[in-house]
């Protein structure tokens, strides 16, 4: 990684910064709720000026990424508990950090995002001999080829910002293929309220932000019953 690196205003690299600067800055503040060392570094080594990513975002909302990434970290951990030798699939993982927090020493991990994004992380988190990162689309099922998977080690997924940018039809048609090919998987994610979507949008299109969420989830215990024999709701929690 060279020691400094810039990005261009508008790209798709930008999105991805809010996170690690969120996870950055405030667990210097709330280390007690992160320590997120990684993240720390990449910052510091960025030529860039996150006035506008901390004046849309709010200290709210920094928050719950901080919040975000401990109740992931914590369901990863106790899912590799019970299986060490597992693999772990980060699903839009930008610019996570997430395996340097929770690994083990023999979990396999994988970075799943777009050409774009994978393009710009190989540039400032490196892979290592159990962690690779797949740049293709979620709804490209053929990543799955490259799953390192056998039901006697376990897998994981988790998705962070990433669900509610899609129509809930893309995501129903993704858990039901995901439950198809990786039976006995786990799949911990961020979702948002429909009322949610409707306040997100309205800002975005105030502040003049060309992104937009979708899927906004009403009850989660009605609302994944019907979608799959395979697929069962273990557990939900707001944050």
């Amino acid at each position: 990684m060279s020691d400094d690196f810039s990005l261009d205003s508008g790209s798709i690299e930008e999105t991805m910064l809010g996170p690690l600067w969120a996870r950055a800055t405030y667990s210097k503040l709330y280390p007690e709720i992160l320590d997120e060392q990684q993240a720390i570094q990449i910052i510091e080594k960025l030529d860039y000026d996150f006035t506008n990513i901390s004046i849309y975002l709010k200290e709210w909302r920094f928050l719950g990424l901080l919040v975000r990434a401990k109740s992931f970290d914590e369901a990863i951990k106790r899912y590799i508990e019970y299986y060490p030798d597992s693999t772990v699939v980060n699903i839009g993982s930008g610019l996570d950090t997430t395996f340097f927090r929770v690994d083990n020493g023999t979990i396999k991990w994988v970075n799943l995002d777009l050409s774009d994004a994978i393009k710009y992380c190989n540039q400032v988190i490196s892979e290592t001999s159990r962690s690779k990162n797949i740049s293709k689309s979620a709804f490209d099922y053929s990543w799955m080829d490259e799953i390192d998977y056998k039901p006697e080690n376990g897998i994981i997924f988790f998705a962070g910002g990433f669900v509610y940018y899609y129509e809930k039809k893309e995501i129903r048609n993704l858990l039901e293929c995901m439950a198809n090919r990786f039976p006995g998987g786990e799949f911990i994610f961020e979702g948002i309220s429909k009322l949610a979507i409707k306040v997100i949008n309205r800002r975005a299109k105030k502040a003049g932000v060309d992104i937009r969420v979708h899927y906004g989830i009403g009850n989660p215990t009605n609302e994944f019953s019907n979608w799959s024999k395979n697929i069962e709701l273990i557990d939900w929690y707001t944050i």
